[in-house]
Formats: structure tokens, C-alpha cells, sequence
């Protein structure tokens, strides 16, 4: 089981590398406005979401993803980008899914 999880940890970061296009290597999320966010390819915006729902995770919470709580998640976040295209991803992620 561990030789399976250091594989994927290494394997994972590569394939999403490879599937986003150079120019979008890396993403600030202070300051990537959601009006731009929301027209990313649906790769990036499914790594930015579990990459946001691990940031604003518990310290302690389980090992365990919850594919409805992101998908709830992201729904949240995508109504309150579409109210507010010229907020950043970071500031909107904060209001809705800040603790």
C-alpha cells in the first residue's frame, strides 16, 4: 500500500503538469481574478479545488477525501466567483470556505 501511494505522489504532480498548458505552471491565487479562473481549462480549476480543500483543512482532520464536500465546495465557490469576477480566487476562497 505504501509502494502504491509514494508512486501516485510522484506520478500525480507529472501527469497534472503535463495535462495544464506551460504558461499556467504555476498559479497565485492573490492574484488570478475569478473572472480569469473561471474560463481555466477544467484541469486546473479541479487541482486548484483539492488543492483548496487541503489548504483550509483541519490540521488534525482524517485522511479521508470527500469528493461531495468539494463537489458542495466548489459549487459555493463558483456562485460566489460569478458574482464577483474582479475579486481574486484567494480572497473569494477565503469568504467562502475560510474557517
Amino acid at each position: 500500500m505504501k509502494k502504491t501511494l509514494l508512486a501516485l505522489a510522484i506520478a500525480l504532480p507529472a501527469v497534472f503538469a503535463l495535462s495544464l498548458p506551460a504558461s499556467a505552471q504555476k498559479l497565485d491565487l492573490g492574484k488570478v481574478k475569478c473572472e480569469e479562473w473561471l474560463k481555466s481549462p477544467k484541469e486546473m480549476i479541479v487541482i486548484t479545488l483539492a488543492w483548496l480543500d487541503g489548504f483550509y483543512a483541519d490540521e488534525d482532520a482524517d485522511s479521508v477525501i470527500d469528493f461531495d464536500k468539494i463537489a458542495k465546495d466548489a459549487e459555493k465557490l463558483a456562485t460566489a466567483c460569478a458574482r464577483n469576477l474582479d475579486k481574486t480566487i484567494g480572497d473569494v476562497a477565503e469568504e467562502v470556505l475560510g474557517n
